[in-house]
C-alpha cells in the first residue's frame, strides 16, 4: 500500500534552535494519526510544516504522490481545526460553514445543500441561524470541524482541538470526531499532549520529544512495548526501579533476581526497570509458583488509595530494599485476598511486562 503522506528528513530551525530534527514519517490513506508529546516537543511545528503555515528548513513533504514541500497554503489540499475554533463571530453558523465553499465555483443551491448535509453530520441542524457566541464550546468545535471538511479535503489537520473543553465534553466529542473520521475515510492528523486522547482515537501514535520521533506504533504497541524510557514514562503510569542486568533476560531487583526483557543490554549494565501498576499480579502470602520462581516477590502493603474501579497500593519489602512498587489491584482481588494496609502478599511480575532500559536515558517527559 502506498503512503498518502510522506515526510522525509525534515528539519525546522528557528535561528539557532532546532525545533524538528530529521523527521521521516509515512501516513497511509484514511489513517487517523496522533502526534503526541510534551509542550515544546515539536508536534505543532510538524503539523504547521505539513499545512505550509511554517515552511520547513530542509526536507520534503509529499501528499498523494505530489511534492507539496514549497506549495503555498492555498494550493494545498487540507482542512484544519484549531484549539481556538477560529469561527467568524459576525457570521451565522451556516455562513461560517459556507465560507470555504463560496469561492469553489459551486452554485448557491449546491452550497446550501452541502451546508445542510454537514450540519446533519455534526448533529447541529437546528442551530444554523445562530451565531458562534450562542453555542457551547463543544458545539463551536463541531462547527469548526464541519467547516474544515466542507470542501472534502484529502487531509484533515487537528491542532489540539479538544484542549479548551471540559473533561466530559472532551470525551463525548472525541468519540464523535473518530466516528466522523471513519465515516468520511479522510486521512487525519491530530496534535495532542493528552495521552488518553491519543490512545482512544488514533490508529497510530507518533510520540515526539525534543524535536525527534521517539516511537511510532499502534496505541497497543506504544503502551505495551515502549522502545524508550521516555515513552514508557510519558504514556500511562509506570514503576521505575534502578537495577542491574545480571545476565541476558535477568535483572536484579533489590536482593532478588527476576526475569525480564533486557533487549540485548549487557550483564553488569545499570538499567531502569519498568513495570506498569496494573501488570503486577497479587497472590496469597504463601503462594508458590509451579514454575518460574524468578517472577515472584514477597511484599507488604504500605498505603492503599481507592480510585473508583481499583485500589492503588504502595508495596515495600526486604527484597525491594529502599525501593517501593505501586500496584493497581481490582476491587475483586482486594476482596478475594482480604488485602489491607500492613497485609503481606506475594506478587508476580510477568517477565514480558518487566522491561529494562539503559540508566541515564533522557526521559524528562512532563516539560
Amino acid at each position: 500500500m502506498s503512503s498518502y503522506l510522506r515526510i522525509r528528513n525534515l528539519y525546522k530551525n528557528f535561528g539557532d534552535f532546532t525545533a524538528l530534527r530529521d523527521i521521516s514519517l509515512e501516513i497511509e490513506e484514511g489513517e487517523f494519526v496522533c502526534f503526541l508529546g510534551p509542550s515544546g516537543c515539536g508536534k505543532t511545528t510538524l503539523l504547521r510544516a505539513i499545512a505550509g503555515l511554517d515552511l520547513q528548513t530542509h526536507g520534503s513533504i509529499e501528499q498523494g504522490g505530489q511534492d507539496i514541500s514549497t506549495l503555498p497554503i492555498a494550493q494545498r489540499d487540507f482542512g484544519i481545526v484549531f484549539q481556538s475554533y477560529a469561527l467568524f463571530p459576525n457570521l451565522t453558523i451556516e455562513r461560517n460553514i459556507a465560507f470555504g465553499l463560496e469561492n469553489s465555483g459551486r452554485s448557491k443551491a449546491e452550497i446550501t445543500a452541502r451546508v445542510t448535509e454537514l450540519l446533519d453530520l455534526v448533529g447541529l441542524a437546528d442551530q444554523r441561524k445562530k451565531y458562534p457566541a450562542q453555542l457551547s464550546g463543544g458545539q463551536q468545535q463541531r462547527i469548526a470541524l464541519a467547516r474544515a471538511i466542507a470542501t472534502s479535503p484529502g487531509l484533515l489537520l487537528l491542532d489540539e482541538p479538544l484542549s479548551a473543553l471540559d473533561a466530559k465534553v472532551r470525551v463525548h466529542l472525541r468519540h464523535q470526531i473518530k466516528e466522523l473520521q471513519r465515516k468520511l475515510g479522510v486521512t487525519t492528523i491530530m496534535v495532542t499532549h493528552d495521552q488518553e486522547e491519543a490512545l482512544a482515537m488514533a490508529d497510530r501514535i507518533v510520540v515526539m520529544n525534543h524535536g525527534v520521533i521517539e516511537q511510532v506504533g499502534t496505541p497497543t504497541e506504544i503502551y505495551r512495548a515502549p522502545r524508550s524510557l521516555f515513552v514508557a514514562d510519558f504514556i500511562g503510569e509506570t514503576n521505575q526501579i534502578h537495577s542491574t542486568v545480571t545476565e541476558p533476560g535477568h535483572v536484579a531487583l533489590g536482593t532478588t533476581r527476576l526475569k525480564g526483557e533486557t533487549h540485548g543490554l549487557q550483564p553488569g549494565q545499570r538499567v531502569v526497570v519498568t513495570i506498569r501498576p496494573e501488570d503486577i499480579v497479587p497472590h496469597e502470602p504463601d503462594f508458590q509458583p509451579v514454575e518460574d520462581s524468578e517472577s515472584v516477590l514477597r511484599v507488604t502493603i504500605g498505603e492503599m488509595e481507592f480510585l473508583g474501579s481499583f485500589w492503588r497500593t504502595r508495596l515495600t519489602g526486604a527484597a525491594l530494599q529502599d525501593e517501593a512498587l505501586y500496584a493497581d489491584f481490582s476491587i475483586n482481588a482486594v476482596r478475594r485476598l482480604s488485602l489491607g494496609e500492613g497485609a503481606n502478599l506475594t506478587i508476580e511480575l510477568p517477565p514480558s511486562r518487566l522491561i529494562a532500559f539503559p540508566a541515564g536515558e533522557n526521559h524528562d517527559s512532563h516539560g
